[in-house]
């Protein structure tokens, strides 16, 4: 059992990442709009995410790179290259920092519940202190820079975040029958598609592929570890995709028939079942807003170390300045109740053509002898690989359709 705790680590941390404040809330509405019925959306997540973040972490543990440093490398031609790290950039960078602001307020929505009573009024302005505390312990995590305290740091609030949600499914005694229906029986209720995207797009998050490779290495140094490697990215996504999965089933239990916020969630579950599963809901959401608050704004500092090719890694100075600027922006937006619009509309087009474009990038590199030897993708990895990219192209047109309002 130590062998085994001492071997998870780099996926739970991308388990961290994907189960945010935005998967719990678009969870929720799932659940509370189509009941057991898009399961099957979240379990199709799940393979999808597995087969992309095996063939990161491959990738990470054989060319001892991450992601980003490899593109860098094997882009030969100066314009797409140069193409190539604006569209990385400004998707990863900029995207994270308008994102990491619900991160935050999702864990400050999540701690509300504990702490009532949180807002203070500075001149005009509402500041609510709980979104200093939650930005100040995710300060405190990466400056400290050592992946092994911030491995477990993130491991205990997944685990945290795992047992609140599953603890509320229970509370809301679901079907099982119902479950295995919503999970194997696909269905397409009406106007659901943009939920199954987003369900799809919240999970195969385009960010993680940097993350996990990068993080890897700093765990495992030899081929001989790529065992261990998959174990621990099979175990943490499926771990992750339960729980999205208790968070759609828990809503399905409750007495709504609209949501807004995962809070309206934790409300509409309290006439039915007690204060208790509301506990356990605010629990659940302030580990995924803090995680989420952490992992953000790492894979922003390793994509920006792998594309200008520094050396050093979590302790130098120009790595802790990228994550800061990331996280500095999210309590700011935050704290100040700013909702940067256009910043994320931007985020979300660009991460919408990033996730094609770089399933791409990652399947051509899986694919060459020179950076990868005899560790590239078999045909089967290459099958599963290509669906993906297909399925990654829909999605990125879908999402960028939807923002800019052509389906309005």
């Amino acid at each position: 059992m130590k062998n085994w705790f001492n071997n998870i680590g780099p996926a739970t941390l991308i388990a961290a990442a994907f189960i945010g404040p935005g998967t719990v809330t678009l969870c929720s509405i799932a659940g509370v709009g189509f009941g057991y019925d898009l399961l099957w959306a979240m379990l199709l997540s799940i393979i999808a995410t597995i087969v992309l973040q095996e063939m990161s972490a491959r990738l990470g543990i054989v060319s001892q790179k991450g992601l980003s440093e490899v593109l860098r490398e094997e882009i030969k031609n100066p314009i797409l290259k140069t193409v190539s790290v604006i569209l990385i950039i400004s998707a990863i960078v900029i995207g994270n920092a308008a994102y990491e602001a619900g991160n935050i307020s999702g864990g400050v929505l999540g701690l509300a519940t504990l702490v009532p009573n949180s807002k203070i009024e500075i001149g005009s302005y509402t500041v609510n202190y709980l979104n200093l505390i939650i930005g100040l312990l995710a300060f405190v995590l990466l400056y400290i820079g050592n992946y092994k305290i911030l491995e477990r740091s993130l491991i205990f609030l997944v685990l945290l975040m795992s047992v609140s949600f599953v603890l509320t499914t229970i509370i809301t005694k679901p079907d099982l029958i119902a479950i295995f229906k919503g999970i194997f029986i696909p269905k397409v209720p009406t106007d659901s598609l943009f939920v199954i995207i987003g369900l799809i797009g919240t999970t195969v998050v385009p960010y993680n592929l940097f993350l996990h490779a990068s993080l890897v290495k700093e765990k495992w140094h030899s081929k001989k570890d790529l065992p261990l490697a998959r174990k621990d990215t099979f175990i943490a996504v499926i771990v992750g995709g339960i729980v999205s999965m208790t968070i759609i089933i828990s809503a399905s239990g409750s007495n709504l028939t609209s949501i807004n916020n995962t809070m309206d969630l934790a409300e509409g579950l309290v006439p039915l079942y007690g204060n208790a599963a509301k506990y356990f809901l605010g629990v659940g959401l302030f580990a995924a807003g803090i995680t989420s608050a952490i992992t953000a704004p790492l894979a922003a500092a390793f994509v920006v170390k792998g594309i200008f090719g520094w050396s050093k890694g979590l302790q130098s100075k120009k790595f802790k300045a990228v994550w800061m600027f990331i996280l500095i922006l999210g309590i700011v937006f935050s704290s100040l109740q700013i909702k940067p619009i256009e910043i994320i509309k931007f985020a979300q087009i660009t991460n919408g053509l990033l996730l094609p474009i770089i399933s791409g990038f990652l399947l051509w590199i899986m694919n060459k002898k020179s950076v990868l030897g005899k560790y590239t993708n078999n045909i089967t990895q290459n099958i599963f690989g290509f669906i993906i990219l297909g399925l990654t192209v829909f999605l990125g047109l879908k999402t960028i359709f939807k923002v800019i309002g052509y389906f309005y």
